[in-house]
């Protein structure tokens, strides 16, 4: 009988580690990061917009995989202290309909294809991410610290089919490359 449970439970255990989990989605956030320039800004400074996940799940051992869905329209630019209130109404109301198009796209969602483990509590993560009506393949570096899973990409708005906008006649360019960090939470 001893013997029986024994072996039932090294068969079992495994099994339940490699259980997928729902990804919390109050406290997973997603923030891209893009370079701004132009005399309205000054050189090098920073944009900064954040969403929570609305969906997803993850698992991390057996056959470990991740997905998530985000609603772009309920992403929002950080303040930034050094612009005033209605230009930053502006770069809100110009990301959400020059750029992102969140009427014609209102999801963003990413499946992976691939993970590697890539060290202690690190992996390689290779999936398809869906943006702007655009399905590219996008490889991330995902650690893990405690229960927080971190990762970071970079990625061009051109291969996602969004012009960089450049407002008010070059005050505000914002550059082709963005800078995606995500912290994604288990419920």
């Amino acid at each position: 009988m001893r013997l029986s449970l024994v072996a039932l439970s090294v068969v079992l255990l495994p099994l339940l580690e490699a259980q997928e989990m729902p990804i919390h989605t109050a406290r997973s956030t997603i923030t891209n990061t893009c370079r701004q320039s132009g005399p309205a800004f000054g050189r090098g400074s920073r944009a900064l917009g954040e969403r929570t996940i609305a969906s997803g799940t993850f698992q991390e051992s057996g056959a470990p995989h991740v997905e998530f869905k985000v609603e772009s329209a309920k992403m929002a630019e950080r303040p930034d202290p050094k612009v005033d209130a209605k230009t930053q109404a502006t770069i809100q109301k110009d990301m959400e309909e020059m750029t992102l198009q969140t009427k014609q796209y209102p999801k963003i969602s990413f499946q992976s294809s691939r993970v590697e483990p890539s060290g202690a509590d690190q992996w390689k993560v290779q999936g398809n991410l869906s943006l702007h009506g655009v399905t590219k393949p996008v490889s991330v570096a995902v650690k893990r610290s405690g229960s927080v899973y971190t990762g970071h990409t970079v990625l061009k708005q051109t291969d996602f089919g969004i012009k960089p906008i450049s407002i008010g006649g070059g005050m505000v360019k914002i550059k082709n490359e963005i800078e995606i960090d995500f912290q994604i939470y288990p419920q």
